[in-house]
């Protein structure tokens, strides 16, 4: 009998519980300035909306040398490629239409891990940077960071 008293307790209790982890505040928030890849495709799976997905390089340098002078040589630099996917309607339709290969971008969006099944039937893991706005520097008629509610 404590034990189904136990167990009652914690069942009128549970929505306490899961309304106090609802509460809980987190961050997944990415700022990426680069340089696209290729130009933007849009693509749709069957029964989703569509997408339109780029490329984004963005580079790390940093002195490599012991010297604190500069010479030549003293400088190391590392690329980096993100997946940029932009799924909001208007937004995405405005990334298809104005960025293009050697934008340089400005792109805010959070963090997505996911998983999918390539042509070979083999499971693959992939990290996607989706965009909730971005600014063309090249484009002076879009300014602001656009992001189309």
């Amino acid at each position: 009998l404590p034990v189904l008293q136990v167990f009652h307790q914690f069942v009128r209790r549970e929505p306490e519980i899961a309304s106090s982890l609802v509460l809980e505040r987190s961050l997944n928030h990415v700022q990426l300035l680069g340089r696209v890849g290729q130009d933007p495709v849009m693509r749709q799976v069957e029964g989703k909306n569509p997408v339109t997905i780029f490329s984004l390089a963005t580079n790390e340098m940093w002195w490599s040398g012991e010297n604190e002078a500069y010479q030549m040589g003293d400088v190391s630099q590392k690329t980096t490629w993100h997946r940029i996917s932009v799924f909001r309607p208007g937004l995405r339709d405005v990334a298809y239409q104005y960025v293009k290969k050697g934008s340089r971008i400005y792109v805010e969006g959070k963090v997505d891990y996911g998983e999918y099944t390539d042509k070979n039937n083999v499971r693959r893991q992939a990290t996607t940077i989706i965009a909730a706005c971005f600014f063309l520097s090249h484009s002076p008629s879009l300014t602001g960071c656009l992001s189309v509610e």
